[in-house]
């Protein structure tokens, strides 16, 4: 191909490389000029036009999409018509996108001229929408180039198609323990069954069940009875090992584990197995939110008939970070208080601190101010908490208010009065609320009396946190028993500045049970505070001897 400026007496048949005008006329780039169009450019004062003249061997960037495209384009895919070297393809059925990678790869690397640009692979897709995209950089490719990826054409897999999604008979199964409220059940039954219809699928049947091992294989064997293709569990517990009820159970019933985990988040916790003829999925408890996780995208292989066995499992954590990326349904930190979108961030998480109590049954002692291996139990509550990634810290004093500022002296701290402190440990709540800024995603909300909790389990309840997974209310647990500090999401600051008396916001945990995640502690430092001399005594023991 010649490139140059070009004399209009020899310009006809020539390719404009850049747009020119002519009077009132504009002849665009990529333009093949006519006689009558070198008329107009003379007419209008032109002479000389920057140009592209094809030579034996070139192939016309629109002749040369159109036959890379064939090339490219698999199973349920449809073309356009070439423009300016591009042809675009578009899927005619729901699926994913199936990729030869290494295909792919060969193409774009024959010429530098030729491209295709596909959606990543494995994506849904609606019918209309693109899928790929065909452009040939400058106005012609080599002949020579086109007519190799023509001969292996035939011989190679499509370097794109669509795999259909099939409708399937999906059963899904719940477990419950005493403590699960039927409200989550609920709405794991509705957000699942929006997912499958999403995917062509009917929810056949479900089924609920204790969390118990032989309760749950009884349980498989009905719902596979009544003709599950894809058969779902989700389970009260987490599964935590190959072994754990919800894995034995799948055995019990017949059937055999595939793999357990897989490298994306959300979705850690994946159990593939299979009964008889029917693929089985142990969900992770992301999969009661309908926000994309790891679940998602073995549900629509399954559903397209994707292989997917435990190596794919294992190849998927390319990409697995899908906690915050763009393209996920509501983002955490999606926008602006404008609306604009931002980028994902970590979360903001402030730090109250409830200092005002009057340690009414410590006999006249300020439990706050007893030295424990000579620093005030206060301070070294307090010194966790700047320790971690809480910030800003707040402390709120009330009863001796000036004898805690005294204890908390030289530390990077912002100090609230509760003038009303003797009303109860909601007002202190209230008082610490107000203060927060306005900033913060979601508050610690820690004890002044709990001095043996450490820095570390504080960053382990914020590292939990992530709303946009339905894990807003964070709890420390020990041995099944919760404790505190709790982590509470911006979402419910207004209904925990309505408590009243000497109480805190535990009753909105309750409450709000689908929200709430919580967090196995390695000790029982989240369930100690002192309430009574003989604690304190304890408590004073332990960290004199280091226990």
């Amino acid at each position: 191909m010649i490139f140059d400026t070009i004399d209009l007496a020899d310009a006809e048949g020539a390719i404009l490389a850049h747009a020119v005008r002519a009077g009132a006329t504009a002849f665009k780039k990529g333009r093949r000029l006519s006689a009558a169009d070198l008329e107009a450019l003379r007419t209008a004062g032109v002479d000389r036009v920057l140009a592209a003249r094809l030579e034996p061997g070139d192939v016309h960037e629109d002749e040369a999409a159109t036959r890379c495209a064939r090339v490219v384009a698999g199973a349920h895919l449809s073309a356009s018509e070439a423009a300016t070297g591009r042809v675009n393809l578009f899927a005619d059925v729901p699926g994913l996108v199936v990729i030869d990678a290494q295909g792919l790869d060969r193409l774009n690397l024959v010429d530098e001229a030729i491209t295709v640009a596909t959606l990543p692979a494995f994506a849904p897709v609606e019918p209309g929408q693109m899928v790929a995209t065909v452009k040939i950089i400058p106005f012609a490719a080599p002949a020579p180039a086109l007519n190799a990826l023509e001969a292996v054409a035939g011989a190679d897999p499509p370097i794109v198609s669509i795999a259909p999604f099939r409708p399937r008979r999906i059963g899904l199964i719940q477990t419950r323990l005493a403590v699960t409220p039927e409200k989550i059940l609920d709405k794991t039954a509705r957000v699942t069954g929006d997912r499958v219809a999403a995917l062509g699928c009917t929810l056949l049947a479900e089924r609920r069940c204790p969390h118990e091992t032989g309760d749950l294989a009884a349980a498989i064997g009905d719902v596979l009875g009544a003709g599950a293709e894809i058969l779902l569990i989700a389970g009260a517990s987490a599964i935590t090992d190959r072994r754990d009820v919800l894995p034995a159970a799948v055995v019990a019933a017949g059937g055999a584990i595939e793999h357990f985990g897989m490298p994306v988040d959300p979705g850690n916790l994946l159990l593939l197995a299979r009964i008889g003829d029917s693929a089985t999925l142990g969900l992770p408890g992301c999969a009661r939110s309908p926000k994309l996780n790891g679940f998602d995208w073995v549900l629509q292989r399954l559903v397209a008939d994707v292989p997917v066995g435990r190596a794919d499992i294992m190849r998927m954590g390319g990409g697995g970070l899908l906690t915050e990326i763009p393209s996920r349904p509501l983002p955490r930190a999606a926008a602006t208080r404008s609306g604009e979108a931002t980028a994902p961030r970590a979360p903001r998480i402030a730090a109250l601190v409830l200092a005002a109590g009057q340690s009414r049954r410590m006999g006249g002692i300020n439990k706050l101010l007893a030295p424990l291996d000579g620093i005030p139990m206060v301070a070294r509550t307090v010194d966790a908490v700047l320790a971690s990634a809480a910030a800003p810290v707040i402390v709120v004093t009330g009863h001796e208010r000036e004898a805690v500022q005294v204890a908390l002296a030289g530390r990077t701290v912002r100090i609230v009065d509760n003038p009303r402190f003797g009303e109860g440990l909601s007002t202190s709540l209230k008082a610490g609320l107000a203060a927060l800024p306005e900033t913060a995603d979601g508050v610690l909300v820690c004890l002044g009396d709990m001095p043996r909790v450490t820095a570390g389990q504080i960053d382990r309840l914020i590292a939990a946190y992530a709303p946009a997974e339905g894990r807003s209310i964070i709890v420390p647990t020990r041995s099944g028993k919760r404790g505190n500090p709790v982590l509470w999401d911006r979402a419910f600051f207004a209904a925990m500045a309505t408590v009243t008396g000497d109480v805190g916001a535990r009753h909105l945990i309750g409450a709000n049970e689908e929200a709430v995640a919580e967090v196995e502690m390695e000790d029982a430092a989240v369930l100690t505070d002192v309430d009574t001399p003989a604690a304190l005594d304890a408590l004073a023991t332990a960290a004199a001897t280091g226990r």
